[in-house]
């Protein structure tokens, strides 16, 4: 008999593949993901004064591992 499943952990337990739809339930805890710093809410006056808050926030993201680094 012949299995093809897209969920499946590696023999020794180090890596776990989801090949096909992961779901959360609500009430559940992920662990071990990246927290940012927190962002502030932008009260920028001027397109000037945005633009830093909103590459406060990719700096943010990328230094969290987020999103790749330029």
């Amino acid at each position: 008999m012949s299995y093809n499943t897209k969920n499946y952990t590696e023999q020794g337990g180090e890596k776990t593949v989801i090949g096909g739809t992961l779901e959360i339930k609500e009430g559940a805890v992920v662990t071990g993901l990246p927290v940012l710093d927190n962002q502030a809410a932008s009260t920028a006056a001027t397109v000037e004064d945005l633009v830093t808050d909103f590459n406060a926030l990719l700096t943010k993201l990328k230094t969290a591992g987020l999103m790749l680094s330029d």
